[in-house]
């Protein structure tokens, strides 16, 4: 339910909406979302100073209801 939740947000906010992909894995730590996008739409995904991608982490924490999930912007342009 989160990883569908977290890719309709993300596709709101790039230009590239095709190329936005939400992996979700588990570990001890509890659930990680990776969000991947377009190199171009990095900058729109993470915001000034991170704060778009705090906010994406507060909605999905919320959703999440109690339970461990982790949310981590992946940079794909190495």
């Amino acid at each position: 339910m989160l990883a569908p939740a977290l890719e309709h947000l993300v596709k709101g906010i790039v230009d590239h909406p095709d190329d936005v992909q939400v992996v979700a894995k588990s570990s001890a730590r509890g659930e990680v979302l990776e969000v991947r996008v377009h190199p171009e739409d990095l900058g729109r995904v993470i915001g000034r100073s991170g704060r778009t991608a705090k906010a994406l982490r507060t909605l999905i924490t919320a959703l999440a209801d109690g339970k461990r999930v982790r949310v981590d912007v992946v940079d794909t342009d190495n």
